[in-house]
C-alpha cells in the first residue's frame, strides 16, 4: 500500500508509541507501528511509507539497523531517529545510515514534524563556537562505547574501565525522556 503521509513508527515502548500514533493520525497520516528490526522489514513488504519515526535504542537492537534498512527500502523516505540517549556519535551515524534529523527526548508530534519539514539541512546554520566540558566529553565518549559495543551496558563498561552499576548510575542520571 502506498500513502501520501503514510507513517512507521519504530518504538519498543508501547504507551509512547501508542501516543505518537494517535497524534499522527489527528494530524491526517495513516500510521504503522512495529518494534523490531523484524517487523519493520515485514511492514516493508506491502506498504511504502514516506515517513518514519525510529527510537534508537529498541530493547537489546540499536534502531539504526532499522534507519539503514528504512533507507535502502527507500532513499527518499525521510526518517527522524529519537533517542533518549543523544550523543554525536550517534547522531553522525544515524544521518550517514539514512536518516534526515536526530531528536532528543522528549519530543512530541509537533517536534517531529518540523524536523521533517527540515531535513534539507540549513548551510546557513550559525557557526558558534562552544566550548565543550569534561561531563560533556566524557557523556559523548560514553555514548560511543556504547554504540560500538551494541548497547550492551556491561560489554561497554568493560571497554571503559568501570563497574558495570556505575556505568548504569551514569546513564540513568543523563537518560533524557
Amino acid at each position: 500500500m502506498v500513502s501520501e503521509k503514510q507513517l512507521l513508527i519504530v518504538e519498543d515502548d508501547e504507551g509512547f508509541s501508542r501516543t505518537l500514533k494517535r497524534s499522527f493520525e489527528r494530524r491526517g497520516y495513516d500510521v504503522l507501528v512495529a518494534s523490531s528490526l523484524e517487523q519493520v522489514n515485514s511492514l516493508l513488504k506491502e506498504n511504502r511509507p514516506g515517513f518514519a519515526v525510529v527510537d534508537l535504542k529498541l530493547g537489546p537492537q540499536s534502531g539504526l539497523a532499522c534507519v539503514q534498512a528504512l533507507h535502502a527500502h527507500d532513499p527518499a523516505m525521510l526518517i527522524v531517529v529519537l533517542t533518549g540517549f543523544a550523543s554525536i556519535a550517534t547522531a553522525v551515524e544515524a544521518i550517514k545510515l539514512g536518516a534526515a534529523n536526530y531528536l532528543a527526548k522528549p519530543s512530541n508530534t509537533d517536534d517531529i514534524e518540523a524536523a521533517f519539514a527540515r531535513s534539507g539541512g540549513d548551510p546557513d546554520a550559525p557557526l558558534a563556537p562552544r566550548p565543550t566540558s569534561i561531563k560533556t566529553l566524557e557523556w559523548e565518549h560514553i555514548h560511543e562505547v556504547l554504540k560500538d559495543s551494541d548497547f550492551n551496558i556491561s560489554e561497554a563498561a568493560r571497554r571503559l574501565g568501570m563497574h558495570r552499576r556505575t556505568l548504569a548510575r551514569k546513564l540513568a542520571k543523563r537518560q533524557v525522556g
